[in-house]
């Protein structure tokens, strides 16, 4: 079930059994020379809508730019200020938690988003804390290549050549997600340098092409999906257990 495509009435009935919510995030920024713009953005929203088809849960739209300051070296990077992004983050929370929701589950496809949204959760906290109420929202932040059994997986389907940006296996994803925006280039050297940066100039010079220790040459649809398969099963068993026993959600696959 998707927020963009219910209508209130709908959102409503929902809130009526579950006060939970997924909501990806990530970030609008180069992934080198055969990765999408949004790959970040785009991996946690292709795992979570086949999650939420399936479990029946209510998924939140993308929240699509984030802090990749880093990457406005490469054309077509948009970025957050840190500072920007909590801001915002504070928003969408309060605005979710206006309606009714307590569980939000935000699930990450970017590394540089870690400090900032953890940051906003305290920010939220504080406000009861200060205040003295006990807080009746639960906030939880995951890296979907840190689902269960998912990382070892990418390790398995890539022993070399994984790296650690534009990596072959969210390359990968994108590429199940979006199979007519599959890129073939050749990449020198195969498998990229590892070093590493502070501002957007210094990241550049130290990676020209944006890769950093990957060969994302190697992805595919197929290897993708397996990807995806997986990081679905493990979302849909860790998400529910966060709602809790409470919420009747019920399959829709």
């Amino acid at each position: 079930m998707q927020l963009a495509l219910s209508s209130w009435p709908e959102v409503e009935a929902y809130l009526a059994r579950s006060t939970g919510i997924v909501i990806p995030i990530g970030s609008m920024e180069q992934h080198g020379p055969n990765g999408l713009i949004g790959t970040d953005t785009l991996c946690p929203n292709i795992i979570a809508r086949e999650a939420a088809d399936e479990a029946g849960f209510l998924l939140a739209p993308p929240f699509n730019v984030g802090n990749a300051q880093h990457h406005l070296g490469f054309p077509g990077t948009i970025t957050l200020r840190p500072s920007t992004l909590i801001a915002a983050m504070q928003d969408w929370i309060s605005s979710l938690v206006r309606h009714g929701f307590r569980d939000l589950y935000f699930l990450n496809g970017h590394g540089g988003n870690i400090a900032p949204v953890t940051t906003a959760f305290s920010e939220y906290y504080a406000a009861w804390s200060l205040r003295g109420e006990p807080c009746p929202v639960r906030l939880k932040l995951q890296n979907w290549w840190e689902l269960p059994g998912v990382m070892a997986l990418c390790r398995e389907i890539f022993p070399v050549g994984e790296g650690m940006h534009a990596t072959a296996s969210e390359v990968s994803v994108t590429y199940y997600g979006y199979p007519g925006s599959v890129k073939r280039v050749e990449m020198t050297p195969k498998i990229a340098p590892i070093a590493g940066f502070t501002d957007a100039a210094d990241y550049r010079a130290n990676f020209p092409d944006g890769r950093i220790g990957s060969d994302p040459s190697q992805a595919t649809p197929d290897k993708g999906a397996r990807i995806v398969a997986a990081a679905k099963t493990a979302l849909i068993s860790e998400v529910s257990a966060f709602f809790g026993a409470n919420d009747r959600l019920e399959a829709h696959g």
